[in-house]
This record gives C-alpha cells, structure tokens and sequence, in this order.
C-alpha cells in the first residue's frame, strides 16, 4: 500500500520550533516508514515543520501522492492543527483512511475519534501500524477485523468507540530496522539557525521512575530497554557514511545508566575510527566523577540533567528519586572537569509558594551550569500530573497548543498561571543576566547565538503582556 505519514501542518508556528531554531527528525515516523517499508509497502513522509509547510500545501501535496491510508503523529500542543488537517483531508479525500498516533492520542483517543480519525494507534507504533496496514489492505476498514489488531482504538459502524488490548512491548530492539532516514530531508536539521552535520538515535526506550509530570514512563514503559551497542555503533556508521555526520544527540531521556553499553558503544565507535561527538541525557544519581571524565574525554560534548527543584521535599513528591547533595556534587565535578552541563528546573509545583520558585532559581545559580533550563510544569495526558490537575480544576487553559511548558496553562494552590508566566522571566532574567556567566559565554564564543534565543523569547512574552493590559 501507498502510506503516508506526516506531523501536522503549520506546527513551525509553535514555541519549540519558532524560538529555538532548531529542527528534530521524526524519528517514530521514521521507525515506522523502516518497519513497513521492510514489510513491502511504500511510504512518503512528511516532516513540516522542517520543511515549514502550510496546511494549504499539505493537502495540495497529499493529494498529489494519492496514498491509501495516511497517518499523521500527533503531541499534545500539535494535536489541534493535526484536528484541522484531518477536517480537509476528509473533505478532499473521503474514502482514505486516517489513522493517529502519539502520545496525545494515546490517552486522548476518543477525543481524536471525534476530530475526524478512523483509527487511532496506541503506544509504541512501529507493528501495530504494520499489522493495521496489513489489515486494511487485505480486508479494508472491517469492523471485525480491526478488532483483532492489537493496540488501536476506533469507532465500529454503531458509532461505539472500541478499544483493543494493548500491544506488549517490543522486547528486542535490534530487530527493528533503523529509522528511515532516507525520507527525510537530512540536510534540513539545524540548531540555532545554522545547518550542522547532526544526527539523532534513540538507543533506548523506557523509564523506570515514573515522575508524575514525564510522559515517557508511562508511554514508554517502566523498564528501559535498550538497544545493543553493537547495533548503535553500526548505525552511526552508517550515518557518517551516508550523511557526513560530525555529531550525535541521543534523544533517550537518559542513557547514561546502562555503563556496560556506553563503555561498549564508545569502544565501538574508536575502533571503527569513528570521529564523532554526542549529547545524552543523565541522571546525577547515575554519574561519579570518573565516570564524568570518561565520557567527557570520549567524545561526550554534553548532558543534560533533570534537577527539577531545589525542595527535597518536592523531588521526593514527584518520584525523581535524587538527593539535592548529589546535584551539587556532579556539578562540582563537572566545573573541575571543565565538561558542559544543562541543568533543567521546573517551576510552578501545585504546591508551591513563589518563594519555593525563588528557591529554585537561586539554587541553579548555586550549581551554576554551562546552560539552564527553566519551564513552567504542564500536566500532558498520561501522567498522574494530569489526573492531579483534573481532580483539583487546576487548567486554566485547555487550548493543547499552549501546552509547550513555555506558557503556563495550570495555577497552583498558591499562586495563578500568571504570576507563573512571570515566574518564568525572572528565573531567565536572574540565571542569564549575571556578569559571571555573560563573561564565560563571551569567552567561550557562545554569547550571540544563546541571546538571539533570549531576547527573541523575552520580547514575545513581553509582547503578549503589554498586547492583554491594552486589550
């Protein structure tokens, strides 16, 4: 079968896209297109926000290719432009079926259901979507038969919304192919603007915490699992090969914590000669100083680590499962070590007072690293987050686009989404505008593209400021 698969259209609009510069791949879509394409059908995809396609022309594109079934991957804050891609494709192109996947349908199925999807595809996608396809070309859109596919949800013919039995895990990740990278526009990605030789992996999936804010436990499983280093290193290979890649980021959220498979891949990589370097995620409970010294002395160019709170209360509270000693620990290390380090913090705990927020701030200045992240919590479906901000009506904003944790969308028990909004520009205002960090930046040549991001960012929300006392 023709199969097309895409993100939603017009999503380049969007916070992580506009304010960043920078340009992912899809790698889902790209894992699935390798899964079906293996299979013997033949796929298109379509990755518009790279591309920065409009809704107009996606359909004009679609339409052009004439697939028999397409799919469309949605998250959370992309699912309403996704809602309205499907509205057009059904009026241009009725009789073709669409099915959704992601984690927003994952949970929000029925409410993709009502939008206009005729299947939705739960959890991990690559063989539910290849069992699907199959179905769907050897018996069409039988009732019956899609019963009998594991992992999707749809309306049978009396309307009712049918949910199958959820499809286990993948338990052997080498047997997949490597994500379809060939349909898609390699030369395309950037970070900051700037088109670089960069490739993404993803070399494990899973997570056993199970923090009440994070998706991925939840999505992904409670069990890492994770893929062989032989396999990852074959792969990066293959992309320095075939696409002149000079650095990997590893989309895992943490990776570090299999040391067996990062002293194998990394033995992999030097003994193919492989000049490259990588970003990971890590944990600081997972990191000693020698440990640091071997990844930064191997390739490692940076990490990136969850710190969340400066409350060990609240670490405590949302299942993180790490002590504030070992976050000023690793950090020390990091700055003997000279190594680069993003800390990430979450602002605007239900719980929280604006002092605790405060706090917070003030703690990653103490840890002081390369780069800092700060985000106001969102309660995705999903998470228990979410179920705790349903119970007690505190979403103030149900628009799923501003669900980007740049704009607040939830109060807390002690202070408003606004008072949040605010929050946020005083932690970046605090962190960034210190002549300590402006001085190491400027050293380090870095201060100009991390302050076109800055400055962009803080004239948009000053803007919506001044734009709602006007109104």
């Amino acid at each position: 079968m023709k199969v097309l698969l895409a993100l939603p259209p017009d999503i380049h609009h969007l916070e992580i896209y506009r304010i960043t510069g920078m340009n992912a791949p899809p790698l889902g879509l790209a894992w699935i297109a390798a899964v079906l394409e293996q299979s013997g059908h033949k796929v298109k995809i379509i990755d518009t926000p790279t591309l920065k396609i409009t809704l107009k022309d996606f359909i004009a594109e679609v339409k052009s290719w004439s697939p028999d079934i397409i799919g469309i991957s949605l998250q959370t804050p992309t699912a309403p432009k996704g809602y309205r891609a499907i509205l057009e494709l059904k009026k241009e192109l009725p009789d073709v079926p669409i099915v959704v996947g992601g984690t927003h349908p994952t949970y929000m199925y029925e409410e993709a259901l009502n939008n206009g999807a005729d299947v939705v595809v739960r959890g991990e996608g690559e063989y539910t979507a290849l069992e699907l396809v199959n179905t769907i070309e050897s018996k069409g859109m039988d009732f019956n038969e899609l019963k009998k596919v594991d992992g999707i949800a749809f309306r049978d013919r009396d309307g009712k919304v049918v949910v199958t039995k959820p499809r286990p895990f993948i338990h052997d990740l080498d047997e997949l192919p490597w994500p379809a990278r060939h349909l898609l526009p390699m030369d395309k990605y950037t970070l900051f603007n700037k088109p670089i030789r960069i490739a993404h992996i993803m070399a494990s999936r899973g997570c056993p915490y199970g923090c009440m804010y994070c998706i991925t436990s939840y999505y992904w499983g409670r069990k890492i699992r994770f893929r062989s280093a032989e396999n990852v290193v074959r792969e990066i290979e293959h992309l320095v090969e075939k696409y002149n890649v000079r650095q990997v980021v590893f989309s895992d959220d943490e990776l570090v914590v299999n040391r067996k498979f990062m002293y194998d891949m990394i033995r992999g990589l030097k003994e193919r000669g492989l000049d490259v370097t990588f970003a990971c995620g890590a944990r600081v409970d997972h990191v000693d100083r020698e440990y640091l010294k071997f990844l930064y002395d191997s390739g490692c160019i940076a990490l990136y680590f969850g710190v969340e709170s400066a409350s060990q209360a609240t670490i405590d509270r949302i299942g993180k499962r790490i002590t504030l000693d070992q976050a000023l620990k690793v950090f020390q290390w990091i700055k003997e070590l000279k190594g680069f380090a993003t800390g990430s913090f979450i602002l605007g705990f239900p719980w929280e007072t604006i002092d605790d927020m405060k706090k917070t701030v003030d703690f990653a200045i103490k840890l002081d690293p390369s780069y800092a992240q700060f985000t106001v919590l969102t309660p995705y479906p999903g998470t228990p987050l979410f179920e705790l901000a349903v119970k007690n009506n505190l979403i103030v904003d149900w628009n799923w686009e501003h669900f980007t944790t740049v704009k607040p969308v939830m109060r807390g028990f002690h202070f408003t989404a606004e008072q949040l909004g605010k929050m946020i520009m005083y932690a970046y205002r605090k962190f960034y505008i210190r002549f300590s960090f402006l001085w190491r930046e400027l050293k380090a040549g870095r201060l100009k593209d991390l302050f076109s991001i800055i400055t962009r960012e803080i004239g948009r929300m000053l803007s919506e400021v001044f734009t709602k006392q006007g109104a």
